[in-house]
């Protein structure tokens, strides 16, 4: 069953549109720019392209409020510029895997705006609408960027939900004239010739109707309800429905972005018998450094190894077998992992960026990279909350230092600096030139300051740089069976510095080890006389010692490989 789907192969690689590659000198990526890049990604050896929205959007979300899903913003280009962009990647064996967006659209949609201009119009019933009780809120929800879940409507004397901005308004997923409109549209999408979707917050889609109060939500607690909503009562009736209907007639990828999941959930959504997704993304691991101060992801803590080997260790144990799993660092949302997990001065950079990337790619899962990942890009450190254009990180800072006074300036731009999605969305570096490459003009969004000697051009002619480390990577999984269906163990889970797992199939297996501090460590790990070392990011093997940062990997009973 492992072995059968194309997809359980691939490595998928995410471009953020807005920060990729600009062409006509504008200050925003564009599909043009894609399209000049696409060779890049060939080299590399990725199998999928996963877009972030290049639908028509006003943009107070950069994309994620859609406002027409069969349009294209403008600044992105037209709907021939993605035709040639499918084109050309399909004719490089290149797969587009766009971003469906259906918890909720923008209220510039039209749907929206027929929605509220009368109780009576019929797309009323696109939208959740409720009365005022006592005059406030229909219930306790909080927005998970600050504030209500609720949006007065003068008009119509209603509130509309949104879980997210007030300018993204949920959609009602109960009313079956929805559905079939979103349905057709990503058949449409799929006419198109696009080869997948990944679906933002999937598992948000189905509300209880009674939408009753949020029992996390205190005086104290100004967290967002999100996950208190996730995992409604209709939503894989809603999931298996659209797989009748659409997914199941294509041969495509789909993973749903589900917060709030447990690995039982999981098997629901990407079980291998459950009509639904073919894998899901969950949080749990991005998350190990939230704050103890209630202050959700807002902080600068450091995790703890011990924490994220248990839980990497209980997805590919629990889903061994039944369900499908995503790997993954970092995304458009999360920081910049070598920054994260890794170490990212100048001494280890590299090192620990290729330490994290082989112990990711040797799990068993379909591997995603986040642009820039594959050359050790970094957080950025600006020193103003001005430079900053993330809604969230904005909102959080006003509420945190201004309204709530719970934290100081000083103290939320060190939060900032480890936290905001801006440090996953400033420009592509592509060389040292003016704005690194990625624009003749003023770029959206600041490019970080290291882009003269962190970029592409610099990783293409380094044979030892990151980029041709994860190029070896994606080759070993396409050519190697066992990491894809071998049995994954981990070895030593309450050791806090080193992380040691085997791959083992019925005749071989493989023993990951990465050390993911900046002292040299000594391990001993049983080996069979015929082990060989297949890969590491240090040149030479010192066997039990571990050099700061050091990962290897060594495969046993290697006669079919060598």
């Amino acid at each position: 069953m492992v072995e059968n789907n194309w997809w359980q192969k691939a490595v998928v690689y995410q471009i953020y549109p807005r920060s990729f590659q600009d062409s006509n000198g504008d200050g925003i990526g564009d599909i043009q720019g894609i399209i000049q890049r696409l060779p890049y990604l060939k080299k590399l050896g990725i199998q999928v392209i996963w877009l972030s929205p290049i639908y028509q959007s006003p943009n107070d979300d950069n994309g994620y409020d859609i406002s027409d899903y069969r349009k294209i913003l403008p600044e992105f280009g037209t709907m021939m510029d993605v035709q040639e962009m499918i084109s050309v990647a399909h004719q490089l064996n290149l797969k587009i895997m766009m971003d469906l967006v259906v918890n909720h659209t923008s209220d510039e949609h039209q749907w929206f705006q027929q929605s509220r201009s009368s109780r009576e119009n019929p797309y009323r019933d696109y939208y959740i609408w409720r009365d005022p009780v006592d005059g406030h809120e229909p219930n306790n929800w909080l927005s998970d960027f600050g504030g209500p879940a609720w949006e007065f409507d003068d008009k119509t004397q209603q509130y509309y939900l949104h879980l997210f901005s007030k300018k993204q308004p949920d959609l009602n997923w109960e009313n079956s004239a929805l559905r079939h409109d979103i349905y057709d549209t990503m058949s449409w999408w799929l006419a198109q010739g696009v080869d997948g979707f990944r679906m933002d917050v999937i598992n948000l889609i189905s509300k209880q109707k009674s939408l009753p109060n949020d029992p996390n939500v205190d005086a104290d607690n100004h967290s967002s309800s999100m996950t208190f909503v996730a995992n409604g009562p209709k939503v894989h009736e809603y999931l298996q429905e659209m797989n009748a209907k659409v997914l199941s007639q294509h041969d495509i990828i789909t993973v749903g972005e589900t917060p709030g999941v447990t690995t039982k959930d999981a098997m629901q959504y990407a079980g291998f018998d459950a009509n639904e997704l073919q894998m899901i993304f969950q949080f749990e691991h991005t998350e190990l450094d939230n704050s103890h101060q209630g202050l959700g992801k807002w902080s600068d803590e450091r995790f703890k190894l011990v924490d994220l080997k248990k839980i990497l260790s209980k997805w590919q144990n629990d889903l061994e077998g039944k369900a499908w799993n995503s790997l993954y660092w970092n995304n458009h949302d999360r920081p910049r992992v070598v920054s994260r997990f890794g170490n990212d001065t100048d001494k280890y950079r590299v090192t620990s960026a290729k330490m994290l990337a082989m112990t990711l790619h040797f799990m068993q899962g379909t591997p995603y990279i986040y642009q820039g990942e594959e050359i050790g890009m970094t957080n950025v450190n600006w020193s103003s909350i001005s430079q900053y254009q993330d809604i969230d990180t904005l909102n959080a800072f006003d509420d945190l230092v201004h309204q709530q006074k719970r934290v100081t300036s000083e103290q939320m731009m060190r939060y900032v600096h480890h936290s905001s999605r801006d440090n996953a969305r400033t420009p592509m570096q592509w060389d040292n030139s003016l704005n690194s490459g990625f624009t003749t003009g003023q770029p959206w969004l600041g490019v970080n300051d290291n882009y003269t000697t962190i970029n592409v051009a610099a990783s293409l002619t380094d044979q030892q740089s990151i980029f041709y480390f994860y190029k070896k990577l994606i080759a070993l999984r396409q050519q190697m069976p066992i990491i894809t269906n071998g049995h994954y163990q981990v070895l030593d889970i309450d050791d806090e510095f080193v992380y040691a797992y085997r791959r083992i199939a019925r005749d071989s297996q493989l023993l990951i080890i990465s050390n993911f501090t900046d002292r040299i460590q000594t391990r001993h790990y049983s080996l069979n006389a015929g082990a060989k070392l297949l890969i590491s990011n240090y040149e030479d093997d010192q066997g039990d010692m571990l050099r700061p940062y050091e990962s290897k990997v060594y495969f046993e009973n290697v006669s079919g490989y060598f």
